[in-house]
């Protein structure tokens, strides 16, 4: 099995979020799939085998399988194109429907769907949680978005994992206004719950944070900054229901995966 392990919503290596890519061979089931997930020990590890039209396309974190995930989805689309599986613009059938990526600049224009909020009275155990008090509070189908007052202090957050894993929601996406570079709007967000304390860079947190920086600032193309220690740099457009992600991506160690931990051979220029 060819694996790849790909710096997502970047542009140089080791920094934004690195993903696993696996090429299926086609047979194998899910506790191999999550075995290999959490070997890797990325935030999320993609699985798809490669074929003609729609390709299926599934995204583990270290301890479960999660139903959407930007930087993974990007990783896949660039080992594919890189690798000379696929050409032109790529659909992927998920858990969370029909996804597409188009090739743009020196990664993917990805199209998702847009994951709307509605405003959530603040529960005090997140206020404890996070050490700092939110300005609003909104809920999406599975996290919770905290705006707080500046980008200094979402930087500043340092939350009490433990504390955030036991709140009735997968994670807590944090965010303010503005931010460094020039963009509209900076995140950090933490799901301790499904084995992933703080992410580096989040695709799918971007199809939140779009619609709602979309409403608040009145504009439909906007740039996001995630301000985790790899950081990582998000441009969304906001299309009705959909949601257009744009990143780069850098390939950074491509090789071949032994399920059952085959050893290479003794002989030649391989080792001793």
């Amino acid at each position: 099995m060819r694996i790849f392990q790909v710096d997502a919503f970047t542009d140089h290596a080791f920094s934004g979020n690195p993903a696993g890519v696996c090429l299926l061979e086609g047979g194998e089931d899910d506790t191999l799939l999550q075995a290999i997930a959490a070997e890797m020990g990325c935030s999320e590890t993609a699985f798809l085998l490669p074929a003609a039209g729609v390709m299926a396309l599934r995204w583990f974190t270290p301890v479960v399988e999660v139903d959407l995930c930007g930087h993974a989805t990007l990783s896949a689309a660039v080992v594919l194109w890189r690798s000379g599986l696929a050409k032109g613009p790529l659909g992927f059938s998920t858990r969370s429907g029909l996804l597409g990526a188009t090739p743009h600049g020196g990664g993917a224009e990805l199209d998702f769907p847009a994951r709307p909020t509605a405003p959530l009275a603040t529960p005090p155990a997140l206020t404890d949680a996070l050490g700092a008090e939110p300005v609003v509070v909104h809920e999406s189908a599975d996290n919770w978005l905290v705006e707080l007052g500046s980008p200094a202090q979402v930087a500043a957050l340092a939350p009490d994992l433990a504390a955030l894993r036991a709140l009735p929601t997968r994670g807590v996406l944090v965010t303010s206004a503005g931010g460094p570079d020039g963009c509209d709007f900076v995140s950090r967000y933490f799901a301790p719950a499904v084995g992933v304390d703080e992410d580096p860079v989040t695709g799918s947190a971007h199809c939140t944070l779009g619609p709602y920086w979309a409403a608040r600032l009145g504009r439909e193309e906007l740039v996001g900054r995630q301000l985790s220690a790899r950081g990582g740099t998000v441009r969304v457009a906001v299309r009705g229901e959909r949601v257009l992600l744009r990143g780069e991506a850098v390939v950074v160690l491509a090789g071949e995966l032994f399920p059952e931990g085959e050893a290479l051979s003794s002989g030649g220029a391989r080792g001793s």
